[in-house]
């Protein structure tokens, strides 16, 4: 009897030597795992940028026309006389794309604040391609409506066609410089966390003014339009993990 429960009690040491046995790769391997997430690859965040200069393709003019008169209900009236056939002339050019602008009206007061008279300004945009037929237009419309405004752009069509030309250049300059960033720090590579891409237009020369006004008050003359150029980005901005050369 007495050699069987010594049996026993070493079975049972065995036992629980081989659980502590197991048990400790285990706990080996949490502590490794824990080690490995708190020593993480290091990241990088950088930018790079390509970018071209674009003419613009589309300009803007804007027509106003500004009216007083102590009533109110004549203010309105006189606008909309003024407003309503050139419009309609406007949109009858299918080449420029005519729309209303800026329409105010608002009172004068004297010191005691009573209303003394009221003044008036609406505005008509044409915005076009043809710069030949946005000329001739604004020409012809600016003895009803003079012409206050002018501003030149990049079409979003034509934005858009060279922001994806450019894309390939961005992520070539992105990559350059990742690597750059690698080797300057003492790895051998890189892999991509994130990227995000944006794009911008900026303008490059100031926008030409309007010159030569007198000759606008001739139907026959055309408004000199002289546009600039812009200049297109397209913006990479990433992350980067940092990587040893693999054993």
């Amino acid at each position: 009897m007495y050699g069987l429960q010594q049996k026993r009690n070493w079975m049972v040491g065995l036992a629980a030597g081989l659980a502590m046995a197991l048990t400790v790769p285990a706990h080996a391997h949490e502590e490794g795992d824990r080690e490995a997430r708190s020593k993480p690859w290091p990241q990088a965040t950088l930018e790079a940028q390509a970018f071209k200069e674009v003419s613009q393709d589309t300009v803007t003019i804007t027509l106003s026309k500004e009216v007083s008169d102590p009533s109110q209900e004549a203010v309105l009236k006189a606008l909309s006389d003024a407003l309503d056939p050139v419009m309609k002339e406007a949109k009858a050019e299918d080449k420029v794309q005519a729309r209303s602008g800026d329409y105010r009206v608002w009172p004068h007061t004297d010191d005691k604040g009573v209303i003394t008279n009221w003044r008036g300004r609406a505005e008509i945009v044409l915005k076009s391609t043809d710069f030949a037929a946005a000329s001739a237009l604004a020409a012809k419309l600016s003895k009803r409506m003079p012409i206050s405004g002018l501003g030149f752009s990049v079409a979003p069509e034509t934005r858009a066609k060279h922001e994806q030309e450019l894309l390939a250049e961005a992520a070539k300059a992105f990559q350059d410089r990742a690597q750059a960033v690698a080797a300057a720090f003492g790895y051998e590579s890189y892999t991509v966390k994130s990227v995000n891409l944006g794009g911008v237009g900026m303008p490059y020369q100031p926008v030409p003014r309007m010159m030569a006004k007198a000759a606008m008050a001739d139907e026959s003359a055309s408004v000199p339009l002289e546009p600039g150029t812009e200049k297109v980005t397209v913006t990479m901005q990433g992350s980067i993990f940092l990587r040893s050369k693999e054993k």
